[in-house]
């Protein structure tokens, strides 16, 4: 038995002793050698070797001079040194940080509660298992932990088989093609039970949900009633009441006709169609599988011996063929706690309704109960549902069971982690709890619970059941895997996330930020150099660009140490890059080429951590990988030469049109850039005096910025020309609030206050001067050219 600490109280895991401390430690044996080093066994002759222990005997010398007046080594202490940050993670069962121990080593067991497969997969599946991806990765591939992650798909539930009987009954009904006066018929009859499933309805916005079900169906069935009288078209609108009626008509025929499917294949199809489309979702947000995957259907002897030992240990009674757990039993056990996750939640009887199932909440089933806080281990199937033989007659499992027999024959009496959706805490995880140390006999089952936050869409609760929610497939149509898992990182895994496009467009620029820098780096990679040319002497402005590098890499650490809050890390990465962007900016300013190997060195270390939190979906050297349109072909280093000559033999034909005076030929240059190339995703950016920077990127994007562009383009050049216009020796004549006097060409001296401008300011003004000189001069010989009306 596991035990040890008071009930209810939740305590740390003790990492095992080391089976040598009875021996002496590393440092210490590194000590005595070292002495034994520095102070040679010689006799005070100097020739005769000491017998053993002499040494002892003889007069210690001083510390750096020997007993024949010899130097020695002086003594060397270690470094300080600073404690190394410790990874803590929120752990539900204290509702604080706590700092992670595995009970193994580095040995991690992690079960993390799977989809119910009745339906498309959607973004609150999204934030569940994105976010736990993330947390996964992080502890593997940064923390060095060895992760075994195991995850269930519950694949026998009372939604999975109502549904499935609903969707049985629908296509049968549909396939003997009523005619139309049968068809509204069963609508209006439909259609009255619907309205006494409203009326006790008393949830606002479920209420909403369905009034609007029942217009939308009402309105359908109109031109059927109107084709009718006609006896025209019929046929054509009696298929549009169908599919508009279909939840009404399923609902109707389910309640009619549910008791009559027997059949238990019936319900294994749709939980199998569903869970292929889950994992299909999965692999395109690019959400790691588990390590080892667990059905419901597949389990049910354990579950079924599971059930049985609880019941043996005096927590579970039979009752009318099903089984429930005790829980005034377990609660008032001296090694046992119910509801250590959310204790106020005990007794709430619509959540604990809710977890029992649509099912099995008759007032029949209710009374089985020896209280209303137990809860469901096995269930008695009822007519329409489906079974299998147990010691108390056929039955199903109950939903919160089949967690832990699952988790507990894999992962045994203790886990690391538990992880699940924040609406599971209560009343399922707590049910988990309570009856897998009632079959263990410990109280520690779980050694942290993380809970993932809730996913709103823009502000609004999401919800299959209100029919608000966004399918992954619809989201991935919007956004690619990256940019939706960049916005999972830019929010913290515990709290709620808002799905919104104000979200979604934080994300795009932070990829937009990030490929930008990436495709620079890249670009000054290509510069061909010399072996020795990659070793550059460093200057104060890499020395410093590197400290900051450090820094934000002891930042980075730290945020991750606390509960891997990705989303500091993020502005952390963000603000490096921005220092990265100043620096090259500078270099670019004074014509010199940056450190390539200093900047090679972050964009590597950024690649990584996005690598790390899955940002980046395949291998990639550095930055985001560019892939050929449903190829795995790696696009940038297939055409990438062949852009190079490109750029270059257009630089050479720009000269010479400047050269030469050609302005046809520059346009034909400048329509490469701005009008062909961003249709094959691929952008030249000119710097005057440096080479033409080529990037590829989302042909999409480079589109959109295309159009970006001509539209401020009129504004750019309206006021590009009313500058031009502007004489050099008027520039500064207007700005009487910075300067007082001028010299003949109208370039500043003084001041407002009378003092002379200091040597570094008026160098700077002389730029600017110079500058406008050379734009004024293009504008006269553009109006001589007749470029300007």
């Amino acid at each position: 038995m596991l035990s040890g600490t008071e009930s209810g109280a939740w305590a740390a895991p003790v990492p095992p002793a080391s089976s040598q401390s009875h021996q002496s430690s590393p440092t210490a044996r590194a000590q005595r050698d070292h002495s034994a080093r520095a102070l040679p066994a010689v006799s005070v002759f100097g020739v005769l070797p000491l017998l053993p222990g002499a040494l002892f005997a003889t007069a210690a010398p001083s510390p750096q001079v020997g007993s024949k007046g010899r130097r020695e080594q002086p003594q060397w202490s270690p470094p300080a040194g600073s404690p190394p940050c410790k990874l803590r993670l929120y752990n539900s069962l204290t509702r604080s940080k706590d700092v992670f121990i595995p009970q193994h080593g580095k040995k991690v067991t992690w079960y993390c509660c799977g989809p119910t497969v009745y339906d498309a997969s959607h973004m609150g599946h999204a934030r569940s298992y994105i976010s736990f991806d993330i947390l996964r990765r992080v502890l593997r591939d940064y923390f060095g932990y060895d992760v075994f992650y195991c995850m269930n798909i519950t694949d026998v539930d009372d939604k999975i088989i109502r549904r499935a009987r609903q969707n049985y009954l629908f296509e049968q009904y549909r396939e003997k093609q009523p005619p139309a006066a049968q068809l509204l018929d069963d609508v209006h009859a439909a259609l009255k039970l619907f309205s006494v499933k409203l009326r006790e309805t008393t949830d606002p916005d479920k209420k909403q949900m369905l009034e609007r079900i029942q217009h939308a169906v009402k309105l359908a069935a109109e031109p059927l009633e109107r084709a009718m009288q006609s006896d025209t078209g019929a046929a054509v609108t009696g298929q549009a009441l169908l599919a508009e009626a279909k939840d009404l008509l399923s609902d109707w025929l389910d309640c009619a006709l549910g008791s009559e499917v027997t059949d238990n294949s019936i319900f294994s199809q749709l939980p199998k169609f569903w869970e292929e489309e889950f994992h299909r979702d999965m692999e395109a947000l690019n959400v790691l599988p588990p390590d080892v995957l667990t059905r419901v259907s597949e389990y049910v002897p354990e579950i079924v011996n599971f059930v049985q030992k609880i019941v043996d240990n005096g927590y579970g009674y039979a009752s009318n063929g099903s089984v429930y757990f005790d829980t005034a039993k377990f609660a008032s056990s001296e090694r046992h706690s119910y509801g250590k996750l959310v204790p106020e939640a005990v007794g709430d009887q619509k959540a604990l309704q809710e977890g029992e199932g649509d099912l099995s909440i008759s007032a029949d089933r209710l009374s089985e109960k020896r209280s209303p806080n137990d809860f469901a281990l096995w269930k008695a199937s009822k007519p329409g549902e489906p079974s299998w033989p147990c010691p108390w007659g056929k039955g199903r499992p109950g939903w919160h069971i089949e967690c832990s027999a699952m988790a507990g024959t894999l992962l045994g009496a203790s886990m690391d982690i538990h992880g699940g959706g924040f609406d599971l805490r209560f009343p399922h995880h707590d049910n988990e709890l309570a009856q897998s140390e009632a079959y263990f006999e410990n109280d520690c089952w779980v050694r942290y619970f993380l809970h993932t936050g809730h996913l709103t869409i823009a502000g609004c609760k999401m919800s299959k059941s209100l029919k608000n929610f966004i399918t992954i497939k619809d989201a991935l149509k919007k956004h690619s895997a990256r940019q939706l898992r960049l916005a999972f990182l830019m929010h913290s895994w515990k709290d709620t996330l808002d799905y919104s496009s104000n979200t979604m467009e934080s994300a795009l620029q932070y990829e937009k930020f990030m490929n930008e820098f990436f495709l620079n780096v890249k670009d000054i990679l290509r510069a061909p150099v010399d072996i020795t040319g990659r070793f550059e002497k460093w200057e104060d402005e890499e020395s410093e660009l590197n400290e900051s590098f450090y820094d934000k890499k002891a930042a980075v650490h730290e945020a991750l140490c606390d509960n891997v809050d990705t989303r500091t890390v993020l502005e952390e990465m963000r603000a490096l890059v921005s220092r990265c962007n100043l620096y090259m900016a500078a270099r670019k300013a004074a014509r010199r080429r940056p450190n390539r190997a200093l900047l090679e060195s972050i964009a590597l270390y950024l690649t990584h951590m996005l690598t790390i939190f899955g940002a980046i979906e395949e291998e990639s050297s550095l930055g985001f990988p560019v892939r050929g349109p449903g190829t795995s072909l790696d696009l940038e280093s297939t055409v990438m030469p062949y852009l190079q000559v490109l750029s270059e033999f257009r630089e050479g034909v720009r000269k010479i049109a400047r050269e030469q005076k050609v302005p046809e030929v520059l346009q034909l240059s400048d329509a490469l850039r701005d009008d062909i190339l961003p249709e094959l995703g691929v952008r030249f950016e000119d710097h005057e005096g440096l080479p033409t920077v080529v990037k590829l990127g989302d042909r999409e994007a480079l589109l959109r910025e295309r159009e970006e562009k001509r539209q401020v383009r009129p504004v750019f050049q309206a006021a590009k020309l009313a500058k031009m216009k502007i004489p050099p020796s008027e520039m500064f004549l207007s700005e009487s609030d910075k300067y007082s006097k001028f010299d003949e060409n109208g370039l500043p001296t003084h001041d407002t206050e009378g003092k002379e401008l200091s040597k570094g300011r008026a160098k700077k003004l002389r730029k600017l001067f110079e500058a406008q000189e050379k734009l004024y001069k293009e504008y006269l010989q553009a109006v001589q050219t007749g470029s300007f009306q």
